[in-house]
């Protein structure tokens, strides 16, 4: 957080006073998010849950509709649209997705050009606005609608190498427009004005004209919303249902499904967490709760949409933190218990002041230590459930 200057410039400046806990949420922690995408196969493990609900979709013309309600670093959509092209290799496919962090828009749109080259008949939109806004692509707040920056780039080209190389270019663009302003209260993050990027090839702009979108007359009816881990764990059903997961129904198409997937725990992982805090319970909404309140916020609309939780032996899966077959036999070096332990507290979301006692203690070490000794891995459990739009 940027101190505010001095009139001297020589003169020290005190840091802020400011509640980590409230101003610098630690699930939006940008170093601990890397280092957890990049030690466990969780992206990868969601990514195949979630192409499962591919072979259900029901789409129709002019193109298969996808929107992504987190983007992250961009893993999980660009597998699901590798998935996609496997299942839809002829058809129109149009991916939205919306995120608010400028370095993981910089980091999806790395990962573009090779799924232009496999499906030039794609159009990619990424934009910071809000869950109730990003599906249609329109603000709420005249204000916020008439500051929206919009720009379309249409690749030139053949190559995944010529692709690369403009978007490459484009970066310089996120800096100056992805920028966002955090709530003094609650300390989350809103744009500070609403941004859409429209991406597609230009040798297939006559093919996809109806697919690219228009300020102002962009529609939702997706054949599938992609919801993972779009909300804090210990945020009331009322509210995930409220601002996040009711929206995000009401923008599926008829026969359009919602897979919502967030972590569940009862797994080593919360062993981990529990060898230093005993009491702590993160995973207090189940997907039960979340759908029952769900309804309750969708309403008199709540007739239109199917509710599914699945038995757990359907909706459960496991993902795991990399290893190698002899990294936990005998003594278990620091950098992997740091491994280990960076993932447990992220998965569970502890602020950073805990974190920080627990380091200065020690037992974060020694309590990560027995998990993996008793195990032999270390592994976490996501549940998952389906709203789906009926069909008409």
């Amino acid at each position: 957080m940027a101190s505010k200057k001095d009139q001297s410039e020589n003169a020290p400046v005190p840091p802020p006073a400011r509640k980590p806990s409230r101003q610098l949420r630690f699930f939006d922690n940008r170093q601990k998010y890397l280092m957890f995408v990049n030690t466990c196969n969780e992206k990868w493990v969601v990514a195949n849950r979630i192409s499962d609900e591919i072979e259900k979709l029901q789409p129709t013309p002019p193109a298969v509709r996808v929107f992504d309600a987190g983007v992250g670093d961009g893993t999980v959509l660009t597998r699901v649209m590798r998935a996609m092209h496997a299942k839809y290799p002829t058809k129109p496919h149009y991916f939205a997705g919306k995120e608010i962090s400028l370095e993981d828009v910089r980091l999806t749109v790395e990962k573009l050009p090779d799924r232009f080259y496999e499906h030039p008949a794609s159009v990619v939109v990424l934009t910071n606005m809000f869950f109730s806004e990003a599906p249609w692509l329109q603000p709420r707040s005249e204000e916020d609608a008439k500051n929206i920056s919009w720009h379309e780039v249409a690749l030139e080209g053949s190559s995944s190498y010529e692709f690369e190389q403009q978007l490459t270019d484009f970066t310089p663009f996120f800096a100056g427009k992805w920028k966002t302003r955090s709530h003094p209260g609650s300390g989350s993050l809103r744009y500070d004005k609403p941004v859409v990027l429209v991406i597609y090839r230009d040798d297939h702009r006559f093919l996809l004209d109806s697919v690219i979108p228009r300020p102002g007359e962009a529609r939702a009816n997706f054949d599938l919303v992609i919801a993972s881990q779009p909300y804090r764990l210990r945020v009331p059903a009322k509210f995930k249902a409220e601002k996040i997961i009711a929206p995000l129904s009401r923008a599926l198409a008829p026969g359009g499904r919602l897979i919502g997937l967030h972590s569940y725990g009862d797994d080593p992982a919360l062993e981990v967490v529990r060898g230093v805090w005993p009491e702590e319970n993160p995973y207090q909404v189940p997907r039960h709760d979340i759908l029952e309140a769900t309804r309750t916020a969708l309403g008199a609309e709540q007739g239109k949409f199917t509710f599914d939780a699945m038995p757990d032996k359907q909706s459960i899966f496991r993902y795991a933190m990399h290893t190698l077959p002899d990294e936990l036999d005998g003594l278990i070096g620091t950098s992997t218990l740091f491994a280990a332990w960076n993932a447990a507290v992220y998965v569970a979301q502890i602020d950073d002041d805990r974190i920080s006692e627990a380091v200065r203690s020690g037992t974060y070490l020694e309590a990560t230590r027995n998990v993996l000794r008793e195990h032999g891995a270390l592994w976490f459990n996501d549940e998952s459930y389906v709203v789906a739009r009926n069909g008409e």
